[in-house]
């Protein structure tokens, strides 16, 4: 088998499902863009809340789909290959994501209790902080994570027109910085975990996690690409190169995340939990009463135990259909676990959950699905010039 025999060219038929279902995505995101204007306008704080937990949760998926495709430019391998334009798709978007943070900055006074100078001259922990956590400096680390981000994806995906073009460099380049761009990722997720959710409860502090932000991008990203590359494959061209041992590589992937997820959550409450630390413990307290406990467990059996258990089959990883119904729903328990994360410390009480809330999800995640279909329709599903597409495409065979 070449490469020469296929034309990896989006057919008529998938352009034509996309672009249906980037019209469905777009009425969706309609209907959500309307729920959250309504809900500005009856309760900004319920806004602001609904729309940074929502935020974070799509750009997670979009970092961890960056992380992937870095990943694959430093390391090689055919397991990426084919996940290589849906990745740069996903990271084509980070442009939009810039856009959609500006309700953020708006929002920043009504979040976040180290904005107003009253509360800061009356406490002393807040006034400890008072160097990092100011408006200014808060703006500034968000610009530079959101910029280097929206970089690291461009610049990756001018190189890979350049490798398409048949540039002998192209390749050489995206793996260098690709090497730069992980340890860039790695910071950035670090600080907007800090930054944007852990200063959410300004006595509140973890060493654990900015990792655990990590992982749980890597998990978003990984589980998403899944979702689309079983989609892809029911129509040509993935339906000639997509093989079960492809999904078999990337069910793994997900497996090592799921179980990695677990190992960081558990480690930080452990760590919490043993050093009984009055400024530490409040946080699981609050998210161990008021209704918050059940969210705990459902976190504990549908984000690990359930698809750990069904991942462990070899056979499942090589079933289109079942493994993405696993990713599908490992990407719900994700918008659980975002939730948990933060709008406990947002809110300030028990578990309420509010339409606006699905207002964001609906927003968000419509306007981002439907630009990221647009993305993905614009160029070849795979790499015509990659020198590892051969081994790509014999994999499995």
């Amino acid at each position: 088998m070449i490469a020469q025999a296929f034309n990896f060219d989006i057919s008529d038929s998938l352009r034509e499902g996309l672009q249906k279902r980037r019209r469905r995505a777009g009425l969706v995101g309609i209907v959500g863009v309307i729920l959250l204007v309504i809900g500005l306008l009856t309760s900004s704080a319920q806004f602001y809340r609904s729309y940074l937990w929502a935020y974070i949760f799509f750009l997670g998926i979009t970092g961890g789909s960056l992380s992937w495709l870095m990943l694959q430019h430093l390391t090689g391998g055919a397991w990426g290959v084919v996940i290589r334009r849906p990745a740069e798709a996903a990271a084509r978007t980070l442009p939009l994501l810039v856009v959609l943070f500006i309700p953020v900055i708006f929002g920043i006074s009504s979040l976040y209790p180290w904005s107003h100078p009253d509360l800061v001259a009356k406490d002393e922990i807040l006034r400890h902080k008072q160097v990092f956590l100011t408006t200014p400096f808060w703006l500034l680390r968000a610009a530079v994570i959101l910029a280097g981000l929206a970089f690291l994806g461009l610049r990756l995906n001018r190189w890979s027109v350049m490798e398409d073009q048949g540039s002998p460099v192209a390749g050489r380049k995206m793996s260098s910085l690709s090497a730069v761009g992980l340890i860039f990722w790695s910071f950035a997720v670090t600080f907007l975990s800090i930054d944007w959710v852990m200063s959410l409860n300004e006595h509140w502090f973890s060493t654990m996690f900015g990792l655990l932000f990590m992982i749980g991008q890597g998990l978003s990203g990984i589980a998403f690409l899944i979702t689309i590359m079983v989609l892809l494959s029911q129509t040509r061209p993935m339906a000639e190169i997509l093989t079960p041992r492809h999904l078999h590589d990337l069910g793994k992937f997900m497996l090592a995340c799921t179980m990695v997820w677990a190992y960081f959550s558990f480690s930080q409450w452990l760590i919490i939990w043993a050093g009984n630390l009055p400024e530490e413990i409040p946080w699981y307290v609050e998210r161990l009463r008021g209704g918050w406990q059940y969210v705990a467990l459902l976190l504990i059996f549908g984000h690990f135990a359930l698809p750990f258990a069904l991942l462990l089959s070899r056979d499942l990883k090589r079933n289109f259909t079942l493994l993405r119904r696993i990713a599908i729903f490992v990407l719900c328990m994700r918008i659980v676990d975002v939730y948990w994360l933060v709008t406990p410390d947002a809110s300030k009480s028990g578990l309420a959950p509010s339409w606006v809330d699905l207002g964001a999800v609906l927003g968000l995640g419509g306007i981002w699905l439907a630009y990221f279909f647009r993305q993905l329709e614009k160029r070849p599903l795979m790499p015509i010039n990659n020198p590892e597409l051969v081994e790509a495409l014999e994999h499995g065979r």
